[in-house]
């Protein structure tokens, strides 16, 4: 099993203000007169309610569920993953940095693919640690994380985690839950997995169970920011044996998720149809756009996400083309690591299928057919 820093070791650090919600659930009844908290209950709030409406100005007032409750039992409930083995927090962005927090010291190795995600080593270097980054594998029709190598620099350099995006971001490809397995059980004994499944939902086997385990020495991390449409209010959740998560909860922000954000995301997490009637919808517009780009000779990679990667011949093309659409008002992504700066990357949305919307692309791709 990884190990946690030594100073996390033992009784404490305790959050000095687990909040309300808590101490009503530990009593086992409500607590209506809250004289002790030094939140601006008492503000009217009219410009507030004029602007937003009262049922807004009502989830203003409060510090949120410190312990997100709500949103855990929804989400334990519709996926079948245990209550205890959940945690809440401001996005999946946020999870990654309080995964460092809890497992890295000043001067850690951790292991992630050069070119995936790049706020995790944004957050990596900001921790202190040292970043270990093996090449993609690379080949037609191909970008992926090359697990093998994420392994052997484990290994190699004694490291306390290893980052793997699945579905991977920015390629869009998708390893097995038996690869992820896999590497679980290659990886040095005292190394952390930390699994970043935030384009889990797109996944055609989303539905399944398989991203309900939860497994020894892995943190997997999620959001409801893509399928759920909620990137504006930031909420995600960690998937982690208890004792993990109670690790993570030494070093926590106490209330970063807001009650209006837990609230928006209960409502949402109740409608699980409309979020099931997006992410079909998502995936129709994907492989409609991977088809007219292929149709273009274009080399476009194979995605489980809500985007698609299309590989140009040179990394000057794809910067003309990113540069040109920038200049129409069309933002898309070009790839920020140089050895994959070459790929554009289009988000599923329905403008995307406008006419002429992605003209610079569609032109560059039958120049160099």
């Amino acid at each position: 099993m990884p190990r946690f820093p030594d100073h996390l070791q033992g009784d404490g650090p305790h959050n000095p203000f687990p909040g309300i919600k808590v101490l009503e659930r530990k009593l086992g009844h409500p607590i209506p007169h809250r004289l002790g908290s030094n939140e601006g209950l008492d503000m009217p709030h009219r410009a507030l309610r004029e602007y937003f409406g009262d049922a807004l100005a009502e989830q203003a007032y409060a510090y949120g569920d410190a312990e997100a409750l709500g949103v855990r039992q929804r989400v334990s409930h519709q996926q079948g993953i245990p209550l205890e083995a959940l945690l809440v927090d401001a996005g999946a962005d946020s999870l990654m940095a309080l995964a460092l927090r809890a497992t890295c010291t000043l001067g850690c190795c951790v292991v992630a693919t050069a070119g995936t995600y790049p706020t995790f080593g944004y957050f990596a270097r900001g921790e202190g640690c040292h970043v270990v980054e093996p090449a993609y594998q690379q080949a037609p029709g191909l970008l992926a994380p090359d697990l093998e190598a994420l392994n052997r620099a484990a290994h190699a350099e004694d490291a306390r985690l290893v980052y793997l995006a699945n579905p991977d971001n920015p390629s869009g490809h998708l390893h097995t839950e038996a690869d992820i397995r896999a590497l679980r059980k290659q990886l040095p004994k005292d190394c952390w997995l930390l699994l970043d499944e935030a384009y889990g939902d797109f996944r055609d086997d989303a539905q399944s169970g398989v991203l309900a385990s939860v497994l020894p020495g892995v943190i997997r991390l999620r959001t409801l920011s893509k399928a759920h449409g909620l990137a504006g209010l930031r909420i995600g959740y960690a998937i982690a044996e208890p004792e993990t998560l109670a690790m993570l909860m030494k070093v926590r922000i106490h209330y970063a998720v807001s009650t209006l954000t837990q609230a928006a995301a209960e409502v949402v997490l109740d409608h699980p149809d409309e979020t099931r009637a997006h992410i079909h919808a998502v995936t129709a517009r994907r492989e409609k756009l991977a088809q007219h780009f292929r149709a273009l000779g274009a080399d476009v990679l194979p995605s489980a996400t809500n985007f698609v990667g299309i590989r140009l011949p040179s990394v000057e093309l794809a910067g003309t083309v990113h540069q040109q659409l920038l200049s129409e008002g069309t933002l898309i992504a070009r790839l920020g690591h140089p050895s994959i700066a070459n790929v554009l990357r289009i988000t599923a949305l329905e403008d995307a299928l406008t006419p002429g919307r992605l003209a610079p692309v569609e032109d560059a791709l039958r120049q160099v057919s």
